[in-house]
């Protein structure tokens, strides 16, 4: 049953900052030697004390809070341990940062990219640090003051990312950043490939049904588009003086051309619509469902108004999310598993993984029965 003794503005918001958790820290006066180093003098001051915080409410990458004196940046790299093929790339992320920026305002600026393992293990890159509140849990309490925030918030992210789905690749030289054609049934194949290395033998049955008619239903694109591919509400920053603009959005690693409607469908995924039960829930934080949000049909009809496009087929790319999701969880899981992660929350971070798989399975159920 739907909870509805919750008060969305009892708790506090999680803390965006944290000092690093145990097991990841990385060479930091090696990483302070190289920046200093390599950033631009004309945009950056590196000549102040070093200190490292990190933001700890990511589930993946590694991201930290790198500061000289008052100045700031945020270092990304991949976590630690064996990674899936082609997953957590920073040099397609700093690819696409360093220049997007430039036509796109919600794209913070990246600087420097580092492929010298011995700097910080593995790839990195650092970007700019932009100021803001993420929307995760509760309403921040600085937001809380203004009326219809609930509606405004969704309403503004799904406007950015209709922005965003308009934008000219080629404009700043990222029109060869994908191969749109077959961009969906690669998607299908490669995250198939994903789930068959770390599969729990008490899904994969279920996983690989799910899988099997995502590809016997695949729509066809009815354009192409920069596609971010991991947008959700706690992957974007809002000005809390004004939330009716989201301000920046994160996690660009897996950006490329396709099919736009892969980022509503993941979008839709990760929203708390105020209807859901324990049973139909998504992935979203405990109490997001309460805080007023427009419904996962309201946001769908706002982007098929601002896009033009026809979103008849949303139920396909909704359950694509979930199966996607349910191999993000369990690659979560396994890194957890084999100690390669250190983050207590991988260990239940999978429970979800049947919930996931029965409302895949709903959605697929209900566009054959659409007329």
């Amino acid at each position: 049953m739907q909870r509805t003794d919750v008060d969305p503005f009892a708790d506090e918001a999680l803390p965006e900052l944290a000092p690093v958790r145990p097991g990841e820290d990385l060479d930091w006066p090696r990483i302070a030697e190289y920046l200093r180093d390599n950033l631009p003098g004309n945009v950056f001051d590196a000549t102040g004390a070093f200190e490292v915080l990190q933001f700890p409410n990511g589930s993946a990458n590694l991201t930290y809070l790198v500061r000289f004196g008052e100045s700031e940046l945020v270092l990304r790299r991949p976590p630690f341990g064996d990674l899936a093929p082609g997953a957590h790339d920073m040099k397609r992320e700093y690819r696409v940062l360093s220049r997007l920026w430039r036509i796109f305002d919600a794209a913070p600026r990246a600087y420097v990219f580092c492929d010298d393992h011995t700097v910080g293990g593995a790839d990195f890159f650092v970007m700019e640090r932009r100021r803001g509140e993420v929307v995760r849990g509760v309403i921040p309490p600085n937001m809380r003051h203004h009326r219809d925030i609930g509606p405004r918030i969704g309403m503004a992210l799904v406007d950015r990312i209709a922005e965003f789905h308009t934008l000219d690749p080629d404009a700043v030289d990222l029109g060869g950043l994908g191969r749109p054609d077959g961009f969906v049934e690669r998607q299908l194949r490669g995250w198939k490939q994903r789930w068959d290395l770390v599969a729990d033998v008490r899904y994969d049955a279920d996983m690989s049904a799910v899988h099997t008619r995502l590809e016997d239903r695949r729509p066809d694109p009815q354009r192409i588009s920069l596609v971010h591919n991991d947008l959700k509400l706690d992957n974007c920053l809002f000005d809390p003086s004004d939330p009716d603009r989201v301000t920046a959005f994160f996690d660009w690693d897996m950006t490329t051309l396709g099919d736009p409607l892969i980022d509503i469908g993941t979008l839709l995924n990760y929203w708390p619509d105020p209807a859901d039960t324990d049973d139909t829930r998504r992935f979203s934080y405990d109490g997001m469902q309460h805080v007023g949000l427009p419904s996962r049909a309201a946001l769908a009809e706002r982007y098929a108004k601002k896009s033009g496009l026809d979103l008849t087929t949303i139920g396909w790319y909704e359950a694509f999310a979930l199966w996607k999701s349910g191999t993000v969880v369990q690659q979560l899981h396994h890194r957890w598993k084999v100690g390669d992660s250190t983050d207590p929350r991988m260990e239940t971070v999978a429970d979800g993984l049947p919930r996931l798989i029965h409302n895949a399975m709903e959605l697929l159920d209900s566009r054959a029965e659409a007329p």
